[in-house]
């Protein structure tokens, strides 16, 4: 696959990394902000905002409106901290927030798992299609829906005639 190599962080090198590629954009790095992005990180599959509201108040010992996580969610999406899994409503923790590029997000059907893929001959090939037909400004969205290899294992094993 034609991908490119990023540093990808975890833990509090992504927080840190985070907090330094919002203030590159010129925002600020918020409690409210690092509390949201610390409960998206936190989250191993997509994560709506209201469950993000859930966790940070939680957290917080006080309810957190999701219209507030939802502004900060979308400039999150904006400045490549976070990405959205349109299909889904849902959002994932970008691991490389310093690297700018168009994903691909394969979703499993029946646990919800969002995996990200980078390819960029296929993005780029979007990208002019749409630049030919006379599109500007074009971000490609691409998600895969299927069975992680988890779930197809499992569904594989369900179908196993009983032992006789």
């Amino acid at each position: 696959m034609a991908g490119h190599h990023h540093h990808e962080h975890s833990g509090a090198g992504l927080l840190e990394a985070a907090e330094q590629a919002l203030l590159a954009a010129g925002e600020q790095w918020t409690d409210m902000r690092a509390d949201v992005f610390a409960a998206l990180a936190g989250r191993e599959r997509p994560a709506s905002a209201y469950d993000i509201a859930e966790g940070v108040s939680a957290a917080r010992g006080k309810r957190v409106a999701a219209n507030s996580v939802y502004r900060i969610l979308d400039l999150f999406v904006r400045t490549n901290l976070a990405r959205r899994v349109e299909s889904a409503n849902a959002y994932v923790a970008n691991s490389h927030p310093g690297c700018r590029h168009d994903c691909i997000f394969l979703i499993c059907d029946s646990c919800g798992q969002a995996v990200h893929i980078d390819d960029d001959r296929l993005t780029g090939a979007l990208s002019r299609a749409a630049g030919e037909a006379g599109f500007a400004d074009v971000r490609p969205v691409v998600e895969v829906r299927g069975r992680c290899a988890d779930c197809a294992a499992a569904a594989a094993i369900d179908t196993l005639p009983a032992p006789v």
